[in-house]
C-alpha cells in the first residue's frame, strides 16, 4: 500500500546488481579498499566529484583509471603544475590556414572521467577553470559554451604532507566536491597481494567495461526516484545546519552539503537494494560529505579539534524526529 504523498517506487535491483559488478571490477585492481570504491561509485551515481587526499603511491591514479575502464568511459589525466594554464585544461582555438578560420582544440577536461593529479599544485587561476565544468557540466571558451559528456566526474588528488609550492583549494572549489576520501596504506597481507598481482602485468590493463556509459546515465536518473521520507530529509538538513552554528566552526557546510547527503542517501539505498532511504544512509555519508566543507576556528584547531570530531559530535547529538 502506498502512503499519502509517497511517489511510485523505482525498481532498484538493476542499480544494486550493476553497482556490485562495478565494485567487483575495480576491486580486481584496488586491493582491500571496497568501502572507498563504493564511495566513489556513490559520487558517480549522484553526479558528484571526488577529492582524494593521500600520500603518493597508494593507488589514487589507478583508482581513477580502473573506475573509467569499468564504466567504459573516456579517461584523461591532468598533471597539475604551477605553470599549467586554464587553456591547457579547457582547450584553445587555433587558427587553421587551410580552413581560414579558428578551430577549437579540446582540452583534457573534455572526457567523461578526468583525473586532476595534485590539484593543489596548480595556481588559483587554473584551479578556478574547473569550477564551471564541475558545477554545470559545461565549459566556456572564447565566448562559446560547450556541454560535457555524461557521465562526467572530476577526481582530484592532493598530498596531505608536502605543502611547499602548493596553493590550497579555496572554499568555493572544495564545496564542489561531493566527497573527500582517503585510501590509506594497505595492510601487510594486502601489500603482499599487490606484489603478486603486479609480478607480470598491471591488472588495470585487463579491466573490462561491465556497463556502458549510456546505461550508467540511466542508473543516475533512476536513483533520483528513490523515496526519501520527510524525517530523513529533515535529518540531513539539520546535520548541515548544525555545522553553521557549532562553536568550533568558523564556516559551516553550504546547502550543497544537504543536497549531497540527500542524493548520496538515495544512491546508497539503491546500492543496498532498497527503494527508500533511511537515517543510517545519511549517517554513513556524513563524514566524507561534510568534513571537507568545514573551516574550524583557529583556536579550536590549536586545541586539536578536527572536522571529523565536529561531525562525530553532531551525529551523537542530533536525532531523527519520526512522525
Amino acid at each position: 500500500m502506498m502512503l499519502q504523498g509517497e511517489q511510485s517506487r523505482p525498481d532498484v535491483t538493476v542499480v544494486q546488481k550493476m553497482g556490485q559488478n562495478i565494485i567487483d571490477s575495480v576491486n580486481q585492481v584496488i586491493i582491500g579498499k571496497s568501502e572507498v570504491v563504493e564511495l566513489v561509485l556513490l559520487a558517480l551515481l549522484s553526479e558528484g566529484h571526488v577529492l582524494i587526499e593521500d600520500v603518493p603511491g597508494v593507488g589514487k591514479t589507478i583508482l581513477a583509471r580502473a573506475t573509467a575502464a569499468s564504466l567504459g568511459c573516456d579517461f584523461n589525466r591532468i598533471q597539475c603544475t604551477p605553470d599549467l594554464l586554464p587553456s591547457d585544461i579547457l582547450g584553445v582555438s587555433i587558427y587553421d590556414p587551410g580552413k581560414s578560420r579558428f578551430v577549437f582544440q579540446p582540452g583534457p577536461v573534455m572526457a567523461q572521467i578526468v583525473l586532476a593529479d595534485e590539484i593543489n599544485r596548480a595556481t588559483p587561476r587554473t584551479q578556478s577553470s574547473l569550477l564551471e565544468c564541475m558545477a554545470e557540466r559545461q565549459i566556456t571558451v572564447d565566448g562559446k559554451t560547450r556541454p560535457l559528456s555524461r557521465p562526467f566526474l572530476v577526481m582530484a588528488t592532493q598530498n596531505p604532507v608536502e605543502y611547499e609550492g602548493t596553493f590550497p583549494l579555496p572554499e568555493a572549489q572544495l564545496d564542489r566536491f561531493f566527497i573527500k576520501i582517503s585510501l590509506g596504506y594497505p595492510t601487510e597481507a594486502e601489500e603482499n597481494e599487490i606484489m603478486i598481482r603486479l609480478q607480470h602485468n598491471h591488472p588495470v590493463e585487463s579491466v573490462k567495461a561491465v556497463v556502458t556509459p549510456e546505461k550508467f546515465v540511466e542508473l543516475q536518473e533512476l536513483i533520483k526516484e528513490v523515496y526519501v521520507e520527510e524525517s530523513v530529509r529533515e535529518y540531513a538538513v539539520k546535520l548541515t545546519q548544525a555545522t553553521r552554528g557549532h562553536k568550533d566552526v568558523l564556516l559551516g557546510a553550504s546547502p550543497r552539503g544537504s543536497l549531497a547527503l540527500f542524493r548520496g542517501g538515495q544512491a546508497l539505498a539503491a546500492l543496498r537494494g532498497r527503494d527508500y532511504a533511511i537515517p543510517d544512509d545519511i549517517k554513513r555519508l556524513a563524514h566524507p560529505v561534510l568534513g571537507h566543507r568545514l573551516i574550524l576556528q583557529p583556536e579550536s584547531q590549536l586545541r586539536g579539534m578536527t572536522a571529523k570530531h565536529v561531525v562525530e559530535e553532531l551525529l551523537h547529538t542530533i536525532s531523527v524526529e519520526l512522525d
